[in-house]
């Protein structure tokens, strides 16, 4: 019944589909609510459900755009080279912004499972939460968190990182291209990106190379951390 869904078309086409449908709506709202990676997201669980379409169909098609994840993050690096001489100069308040975005995430995360009494597999899940999907995954196995949990985590973070960024900014009064580029890449990693880089090339400069800064970081450091804790 389904093989005319079973195709990596298929799935492609649906992503494709619903992610310029959100970029639409939020177009057409100006609201960062309308998120379009959420609307997305929503809208790909209904059509699924309502045609009674096996995500493993989907999943097809999805795997796809999935692969290209990591590659993509590779182009972040093209601001970067065009923003390389700002970054000289402030090297040392950026590498230390990010530093303190890294430090700041693995506390909260941690904070809050003793808060709850979470689950230790639970809040390895969440480690990862500010770095991208691949590194994440990466260090969630590593961890022996639980890989869905972990890919969960780092779309909601993004994607409110990505919603509530103008507001912070607004509120806190950080006008700072540096400093905003710094503060999405390091805690909503490449959706956080996306919305630097509308604000600017220099925040979108910023922001890819925390990305890379952040991910590293947090995979290296975390498991070493966490053995000296035992």
């Amino acid at each position: 019944m389904y093989n005319i869904f079973e195709t990596p078309i298929f799935g492609l086409i649906v992503t494709i589909l619903f992610y310029n449908m959100g970029r639409y709506i939020q177009r057409k709202t100006g609201n960062p609510v309308f998120n379009p990676l959420l609307i997305a997201i929503l809208s790909i669980i209904i059509f699924l459900s309502i045609f009674h379409i096996p995500y493993k169909a989907y999943k097809i098609g999805g795997d796809s755009i999935n692969f290209f994840l990591g590659p993509t993050t590779i182009v972040l690096a093209v601001p970067l080279y065009k923003q390389f001489e700002l970054f000289r100069k402030n090297m040392v308040e950026i590498i230390s912004g990010i530093i303190v975005g890294v430090a700041a995430s693995f506390v909260s995360v941690k904070i809050m499972g003793l808060l709850f009494n979470t689950e230790q597999n639970m809040i390895n899940s969440l480690f990862p939460k500010s770095i991208t999907t691949p590194m994440g995954i990466s260090l969630a196995n590593t961890l022996g968190g639980i890989e869905s949990i972990t890919v969960v985590a780092i779309i909601c973070t993004g994607i409110l990182g990505a919603i509530i960024s103008p507001i912070v900014f607004r509120f806190g009064k950080i006008k700072h291209p540096i400093a905003r580029g710094i503060a999405l890449g390091t805690s909503s990693h490449a959706l956080g990106t996306t919305k630097a880089i509308e604000m600017g090339e220099v925040e979108g400069a910023m922001s890819g190379l925390s990305i890379g800064i952040s991910g590293t970081l947090t995979v290296i450091l975390i498991p070493i951390i966490l053995r000296f804790m035992r």
